[in-house]
């Protein structure tokens, strides 16, 4: 593993964990830097995303910094999103797919 690999890890947790989309830093990473393909990137990204959103979960609980029934009812939807999303970039496939993520990342920099 090299020295980029680390960095790309910790930057994506650290922005991940402060909600800032560290998923778009690594799937940047692991497409630009290793060629891995934009649908195994998203793959690689969310299972990244269980233990660094659990860490967060715990600490933001402890802190009492979540709203319960709102949180539980974005979820919910959130599911039904992801199910939608996969089923759509499984029938797009990853170019058009990764010119849907590069297309997203211009247009939130330019609201930002």
């Amino acid at each position: 593993m090299n020295i980029s690999a680390l960095l790309a890890g910790l930057l994506s947790g650290i922005l991940g964990s402060m909600g800032l989309g560290g998923g778009g830093v690594l799937i940047i990473y692991l497409t630009l830097f290793t060629d891995t393909e934009q649908l195994t990137a998203q793959g690689i990204n969310l299972l990244f995303f269980i233990p660094t959103a659990i860490i967060a979960v715990v600490i933001y609980s402890i802190r009492k910094e979540i709203k319960w029934k709102m949180s539980l009812t974005i979820a919910l939807f959130g599911i039904l999103g992801a199910v939608i999303g996969i089923t759509l970039s499984s029938h797009l496939g990853g170019e058009i797919t990764s010119k849907i993520f590069g297309a997203g990342l211009v247009l939130f920099g330019l609201w930002e």
